[in-house]
């Protein structure tokens, strides 16, 4: 799952390429002593570790000052390193491909941003994020819609009957009553579904859709607690409406839809 654009912003864009040696940043957690995380960072398996100031540490690997390009391979291996250190920790995500010039730099972030990290810390604490995708299957929903509609299988009906001679009208007319009611059960179904997570989520967030079978692309904040009462809930869902809908269901992830810094620093010179 890539990172979304409501994670924590990046520095002003840096130089394609430049010597020396900066740093890659990860995530914020609060720790307040030095940890070493392994040989699991972006660019090959870079080390990565802590830069920390007081109570605050920001996950961090040793990296030339460029642009990453977000590949495959590069998105993974960032994923990996905020997967690796939720098991343990409560984290606030870094947008993809934040570069800082030097850890001189890292510990200015968080010495500029500490109450600000601290307090999207403490409500972030031991929750996590999960997404769900809901595609419909529009000949399925039309058929059940049809069969449900007493306008719409009248007018099907008539037009089944007088082929030869059923008007323009006539069908303009059923394809608008059937979109409007294909809206109607859009609508009908994703309100259902947010409502029967409600009281096993803290929050959710709707995202834009994608294509024309989506019709719904969210993101749910879960206590840690609750994890398991939520994952039955969306199995349960998914059972009821399984004729009709497909779920997609990921996680869990940082918090990437629920944290919302921006971070104003200088650009680099």
């Amino acid at each position: 799952m890539a990172s979304g654009d409501s994670t924590a912003e990046k520095m002003e864009p840096l130089p394609p390429e430049s010597a020396g040696e900066g740093k890659y940043v990860y995530c914020i957690i609060r720790l307040d002593r030095s940890r070493d995380f392994g040989e699991i960072g972006i660019g090959g398996g870079a080390r990565v570790y802590t830069v920390n100031y007081k109570d605050l540490a920001a996950i961090v690997s040793d990296t030339p000052i460029v642009i990453y390009d977000p590949t495959r391979e590069n998105v993974l291996a960032h994923e990996f390193v905020n997967e690796t250190v939720m098991r343990e920790f409560t984290l606030i995500p870094m947008s993809f491909g934040t570069v800082f010039r030097s850890e001189k730099d890292v510990g200015a972030l968080l010495k500029s941003t500490y109450q600000a990290f601290t307090d999207v810390l403490e409500k972030m604490q031991d929750k996590i994020e999960f997404g769900l995708k809901v595609l419909w299957d529009r000949d399925k929903v039309v058929a059940a819609i049809e069969q449900d509609n007493d306008e719409i299988r009248r007018l099907k009906d008539e037009i089944t009957r007088n082929a030869a001679s059923s008007t323009y009208f006539a069908r303009m007319q059923l394809g608008r009553l059937v979109e409007a009611a294909m809206e109607e059960a859009s609508n009908r179904y994703v309100a259902d579904v947010h409502d029967q997570l409600k009281d096993v989520s803290v929050a959710s967030r709707s995202n834009k859709v994608i294509g024309d079978r989506m019709i719904l692309n969210a993101a749910f904040l879960v206590d840690r607690k609750a994890e398991k009462a939520f994952d039955e809930r969306v199995k349960a869902v998914s059972r009821q409406y399984e004729d009709l809908l497909t779920f997609k269901y990921t996680g869990p992830w940082p918090p990437y839809n629920f944290v919302n810094i921006k971070l104003k620093l200088e650009k680099a010179t």
